[in-house]
């Protein structure tokens, strides 16, 4: 019960990662508010924890931002941390094939998002000494092959979160982030039917990891959870890559032609 009585926002809560932070937050004691755009997703992912609520919440919206989160805190009277989960990658696309107005859209839904959670939940946190929790990606270290758009958004993410994490620390806030490689979601899934043999992408998402399958979102939920707790209270501006040990060692780069 490492989250007891803690009060805790997951953005993008209604499904994948999301989710599974807000399970394993649930099953640590945790009060958790899932905010998702998805209405009926997020208020059916509420019922299945013991003390979760759902708030709609656009996160491209920063009215609407800012409304939800100062409401929690309100309602609930305190406001211990934000998982900034919501996010989407976008099918594989070339830079070719890469609009200018997509690329600014994956940067307000991935980025800007994470901006203004922090920005509306950091009062908050100020007073309870909370920590913020940033959801990013193996590829904002890494790159990935047409993926230009997620990929700048998710590099961004790390450094909103170095740079919060020095100017917040001496205010008891602490800043961290989470790098997952590839977690089996409902995005995962919908990322690789975009290719054009989705079974072989699935497969390939499976054989960068040395144990030969991806990870679950419970998995990556315990990794925030600990984030999360005063059992990190020494850990802030980290990037903690989970991913299994997929980076190590060499791999093939090189395509050749017969």
């Amino acid at each position: 019960m490492k989250l007891k009585d803690k009060i805790a926002i997951v953005t993008g809560g209604a499904k994948g990662i999301g989710f599974g932070c807000a399970k394993v937050f649930d099953q640590h004691g945790a009060t958790v508010i899932i905010a998702d755009k998805d209405e009926q997703g997020g208020a059916d992912a509420a019922k299945q924890l013991s003390n979760g609520h759902f708030r709609k919440c656009d996160v491209t919206d920063e009215a609407m931002m800012k409304s939800v989160i100062d409401g929690v805190a309100a309602e609930f009277g305190r406001l211990d941390g934000i998982v900034n989960n919501a996010g989407w990658h976008p099918p594989a696309l070339s830079i070719d094939e890469t609009s200018t107005e997509l690329f600014e859209a994956q940067l307000r839904l991935n980025l800007t998002s994470t901006f203004m959670g922090c920005k509306y939940a950091v009062p908050h946190l100020r007073k309870t000494g909370g920590n913020i929790v940033i959801i990013a990606s193996e590829v904002a270290v890494i790159g990935q092959a047409d993926a230009c758009a997620y990929a700048a958004s998710k590099c961004g993410q790390l450094g909103l979160m170095r740079a919060l994490a020095i100017d917040l620390v001496p205010q008891g806030v602490r800043v961290n982030a989470i790098c997952p490689s590839n977690v089996d979601t409902p995005l995962m899934r919908e990322w690789a039917a975009t290719l054009p043999d989705p079974e072989m992408g699935v497969d390939m998402a499976c054989s960068t990891q040395p144990a030969g399958r991806m990870a679950s979102i419970e998995e990556m939920g315990e990794i925030a959870a600990f984030l999360a707790s005063d059992e990190a209270s020494f850990v802030n501006g980290n990037t903690m890559i989970a991913d299994h040990g997929a980076m190590l060692g060499y791999g093939v780069k090189r395509v050749t032609g017969d």
